[in-house]
């Protein structure tokens, strides 16, 4: 209660001293736009992102519009305050493996570095409300280890999967475009969470809460080759 009534009383001395700004016609039009700035950033802290786009959006004639996918992955980004840099604009990408229903199974992301010599690896995923990435594993290939990687939840939060560990209940539903699952253990992770896989070589997932999520993620070098989906006709 007397957070919200400081905000308010905040709200009102900023508008106040805005105010005094108005000698003119165009300093009176930024200092309004200025206290709804001020009023938008203090609601964002009690409104949720929720899901604005459906696989009505992102296909047409069946087929994936990557377009529409970039603007959904956009609009959570503005909701964030994630700005979309120059490098993001060149080298993220959307992806739905494959599978035809991004809406529920499908990500963004930007490998920020993925270096074959040092073998270490940055990636951000993006994922919109309630999308879950293909359940996978990391196995080793000739020339490098299986991978493993640690993450951080950003904003938002994600149902954390793994096959190892008992059964967790209560699980949420998975999209019958995946089919079945191996990794029944999972965990919560929310904003400031660092989990690591468990185990090398097993399988995991992560899904997004309701509100969507950006995860950051370290790794040793992904090298592709070691990708394995449990569901065979997913492709990265």
């Amino acid at each position: 209660m007397k957070k919200n009534v400081m905000k308010q009383l905040l709200t009102v001395f900023v508008c106040a001293s805005l105010a005094a700004c108005s000698g003119n016609a165009n300093k009176s039009e930024t200092c309004e736009k200025e206290c709804d700035n001020v009023e938008l950033n203090q609601n964002k802290e009690t409104m949720k992102y929720s899901k604005k786009f459906t696989n009505a959006d992102f296909y047409k004639d069946g087929k994936f519009q990557q377009d529409v996918a970039m603007e959904a992955m956009k609009d959570m980004f503005k909701f964030y305050n994630v700005p979309f840099t120059e490098l993001m604009a060149k080298d993220m990408w959307v992806t739905d493996f494959g599978l035809g229903d991004f809406e529920n199974v499908g990500m963004g992301g930007i490998f920020w570095v993925n270096d074959p010599e040092y073998k270490y690896f940055a990636h951000a995923i993006y994922l919109l409300p309630g999308q879950m990435i293909p359940e996978h594993a990391h196995v080793a290939t000739p020339g490098f280890p299986a991978k493993h990687e640690s993450w951080m939840v950003e904003h938002g939060w994600v149902y954390n999967f793994s096959e190892v560990g008992d059964e967790t209940p209560n699980a949420p539903a998975i999209s019958p475009t995946h089919g079945p699952i191996k990794s029944k253990n999972f965990v919560v992770q929310n904003v400031g969470d660092v989990l690591r896989l468990k185990e090398l070589g097993t399988f995991h997932f992560m899904m997004a809460g309701p509100e969507g999520a950006i995860v950051d993620e370290w790794a040793c070098y992904h090298d592709n080759d070691g990708l394995r989906f449990t569901n065979t006709k997913a492709k990265l």
